[in-house]
């Protein structure tokens, strides 16, 4: 299918995509970056702007940049950067865990992680490494630049705390060298999205789990956290058995009946891979706390 006529600008500023937002409201803008979203919705007929607004040449929100306790990713980095990043495969271990699995090497080129994480799909793999990460989302309006922590940024199926007069301009993830980060995903077999995915980013001091975050796409309609994973980790010894007694507390603040229920898989389904792929998830997580490089599956 082919989508319908709407007008092109490109914005060579943050200030001047701003500009361009704000001018052209009435046409119900959207923002494009990689596209890799918004197209496949236009093609459809289920998003019909009227004007786009392209932000990829946006220098000034590309790259990655590692600055004593934290690393920033610009909005406009392609995934395939952050999979090649050694600051962040050292200091963020759970994000480019995470990158490697999405799509293809095509998708991997072009897709941005701004993009990603302002469309906020439900089944996407960015939201749970954001959220494991501790990321803080950073938008920019008229009003200058705000700080979003991850835990309040998304807000639904396709909807964030990013407000229609602003920008994602950037992600900001706290350096944590020690701690071991991982990402088990079963993709759908027909679109390679995550029908469950589960990050973890976890600090072990010996046989003792010390802090983790644990966070799920794919189950509800937004990437959430699993605190009970988390509290029945903390203090507790990394061995087989107690990994995962931890990971069959996965859905316990999780409402079956608001599951993501469809043709891929219902509810039911979703709650069984939720807790085996926390469990693969957890492990992989302790052997990369330990020195290991093993990938969850």
């Amino acid at each position: 299918m082919f989508p319908a006529e709407f007008d092109y600008y490109k914005a060579s500023s943050v200030s001047e995509a701003l500009d361009l937002m704000e001018d052209h409201a009435d046409e119900d803008p959207e923002i494009i970056a990689g596209g890799h979203s918004l197209l496949p919705t236009m093609k459809s007929g289920l998003a019909s702007p009227g004007a786009l607004i392209d932000v990829s040449g946006i220098d000034s929100i590309s790259g990655i940049e590692a600055d004593g306790d934290e690393t920033t990713i610009g909005a406009m980095t392609n995934y395939v950067d952050v999979v090649n990043s050694s600051d962040l495969a050292e200091n963020v271990a759970v994000f480019p865990a995470t990158v490697e699995q999405i799509g293809d090497v095509q998708v991997r080129n072009r897709g941005t992680i701004g993009g990603n994480l302002a469309h906020a799909d439900p089944a996407s793999d960015l939201p749970a490494a954001a959220l494991a990460a501790d990321a803080t989302i950073v938008v920019e309006g008229r009003d200058g630049e705000r700080e979003v922590p991850v835990d309040d940024f998304f807000l639904g199926m396709y909807a964030t705390d990013v407000g229609e007069d602003e920008l994602l301009t950037g992600i900001r993830l706290p350096n944590a060298p020690e701690i071991g980060g991982a990402y088990a995903k079963k993709p759908s077999p027909s679109s390679g999205y995550a029908m469950v995915g589960v990050a973890a980013a976890l600090e072990v001091d010996g046989d003792e789990v010390t802090s983790a975050r644990v966070a799920a796409n794919g189950v509800m309609d937004h990437g959430v956290r699993l605190e009970p994973v988390e509290d029945a980790l903390v203090g507790g010894s990394t061995d087989e058995d107690s990994l995962a007694d931890a990971a069959d507390h996965a859905g316990d603040d999780l409402d079956e009946m608001l599951m993501m229920d469809d043709v891929q898989a219902s509810a039911e389904f979703r709650a069984h891979l939720l807790t085996v792929y926390t469990k693969r998830a957890l492990r992989a997580a302790v052997e990369r706390a330990n020195g290991g490089g093993a990938a969850a599956d």
